[in-house]
């Protein structure tokens, strides 16, 4: 699969899906991985295989290749967002 350049910056949010509430945010950044704080999980590293777009200021990661430990959290997440709302 081939790879590309997109532009990731500290800050912006990240989302399990594209219409989601925001699960964290960007930490870090290298060529190969996003440094993510996961709410309720911490700071975990995300290889670029497991994130399925990025644009505007975020991050849409790719659900079905996270690890099982970042997919509960996710889950707990969106699930404490929604009882926000």
């Amino acid at each position: 699969m081939p790879t590309r350049n997109v532009r990731v910056s500290v800050g912006d949010l990240v989302f399990s899906r594209e219409d989601g509430p925001s699960v964290g945010a960007v930490r870090g950044v290298s060529a190969h991985e996003l440094l993510i704080d996961i709410e309720g999980l911490g700071d975990v590293a995300v290889p670029a295989d497991q994130i399925a777009a990025v644009h505007e200021g975020k991050v849409v990661l790719a659900f079905d290749r996270l690890d099982p430990e970042i997919q509960a959290a996710v889950v707990v997440a969106n699930d404490q967002e929604h009882s926000y709302r």
